[in-house]
């Protein structure tokens, strides 16, 4: 019988599996003891366990399990050699360190992506390749396992919430470092986790304020970009003559100020830095950018803050791909290894997206991803030419037996 090319003896998902590292896992679990008084449900069977749920996009323990059974004759390609229980499998979410699948998922990051830039030096490169973007993103739950951010509503009934804090690289468009906290958590804490080479270029939002850490990278030679606050205490050193093009750029003004307290007794340090008055005319608003960069032109300085919409849109595409709103759990921990296979999951769709050569949209691969997890066929050769696979198609001859009798 004829059959098609791109037939492969794995599925899918065995293909997706494999682009983890043969010893991480191992590794990973032994460093963590994450496999500490476990018979059979050990790091791996929850690990893909919990990656089969999220691609398939399971809101209970039992359709996962039941997935799981219905799929029986293609576990061995999945290294799946146990059934699984219900209550084994809420109990790992319990016990086993989400600390565990946080470093799968780091670890995969720098497998497929590279070293961390602390350990890198940069050469010169457009901005864009140098580019890093920060933000945090919170997840609602429908219960205060983890405290939620801002006042509790008039019912009293205050739901809890999960903050994702988040660092990407813009010429990646993948989290490259990730924080899970309460929603109630300070952005500001995850700063003391972003470490930057010499040259790199970080830019976020207003809720990262923070002089020192301001001051720390620009004598280490980082570049920052974000917004002023009203709040802020400004003195103007300089005032810098704007160009002809950049005016109609869009530049109000540009001026060499000195951030930080005035009071005394204020603890508040004071730094040097640049303040940029920019017109967008597309939205007709007005906005002021800080920086410690005085190189670089005031346009390049608002395009860059412009750039920060970027780690908008992988919020969004992941929220909508791997919703995030019924868990397999509701302790802390469960909450946060189902957030962090969420990631896991996103980042190997993006892998298999950036290997292949041809053009396929996210929601199109992943949607793909999850419609044919257990089918038997060459990932990669079929994204980069499905028709291909079919031409090549051969149909089985099909046989007939000729009649004894005319009729």
């Amino acid at each position: 019988m004829g059959k098609s090319i791109y037939f492969t003896g794995q599925p899918v998902f065995s293909q997706l599996l494999k682009l983890i590292p043969s010893d991480l896992v191992p590794k990973l679990s032994r460093k963590h003891n994450s496999d500490k008084y476990c018979k059979k449900f050990d790091s791996h069977h929850h690990l893909v366990s919990m990656l089969f749920a999220v691609i398939n996009q399971c809101t209970s323990i039992r359709e996962v399990i039941t997935g799981l059974q219905v799929a029986s004759p293609k576990l061995g390609h999945l290294k799946l050699t146990n059934n699984i229980c219900r209550s084994t499998f809420a109990d790992a979410n319990i016990r086993r360190p989400e600390s565990f699948f946080g470093d799968i998922f780091h670890q995969l990051y720098i497998s497929h992506y590279g070293l961390p830039d602390s350990r890198k030096r940069f050469t010169a490169q457009p901005y864009e390749q140098r580019l890093y973007i920060m933000d945090a993103t919170t997840i609602k739950l429908f219960h205060d396992v983890l405290k939620g951010a801002g006042e509790p509503p008039a019912s009293g009934k205050r739901k809890g919430g999960l903050k994702a804090h988040v660092m990407i690289k813009a010429s990646e468009d993948v989290p490259c470092l990730v924080n899970l906290t309460a929603a109630a958590e300070n952005d500001r804490i995850f700063m003391k986790h972003v470490s930057l080479c010499r040259g790199s270029i970080i830019t976020f939002d207003k809720g990262y304020t923070k002089f020192r850490q301001f001051d720390k990278w620009t004598k280490s030679g980082v570049t920052w970009v974000t917004r002023t606050l009203d709040q802020w205490i400004v003195q103007t050193r300089k005032s810098r003559k704007l160009t002809v093009e950049q005016a109609e750029a869009g530049v109000l003004s540009d001026e060499i100020v000195t951030l930080g307290a005035s009071k005394k007794g204020n603890k508040t340090i004071q730094i040097k830095a640049r303040i940029i008055r920019y017109m967008d005319k597309e939205k007709n608003k007005e906005f002021s950018f800080v920086t410690n960069n005085t190189k670089f032109l005031a346009s390049t300085i608002a395009d860059i803050y412009k750039r920060r919409w970027q780690i908008e849109l992988l919020f969004k595409r992941i929220k909508q791909r791997y919703p995030l709103r019924y868990f397999l759990g509701e302790s802390a921990n469960a909450i946060k290894i189902q957030v962090w296979c969420a990631l896991i999951v996103d980042l190997l769709i993006k892998i298999v997206k950036d290997k292949v050569k041809r053009k396929w949209a996210y929601s199109n691969l992943s949607g793909m991803v999850r419609l044919h997890l257990m089918t038997y066929v060459n990932l990669l050769g079929f994204l980069e030419n499905p028709e291909k696979e079919l031409i090549n198609y051969r149909s089985p001859e099909i046989n007939m037996q000729l009649e004894l009798f005319s009729t």
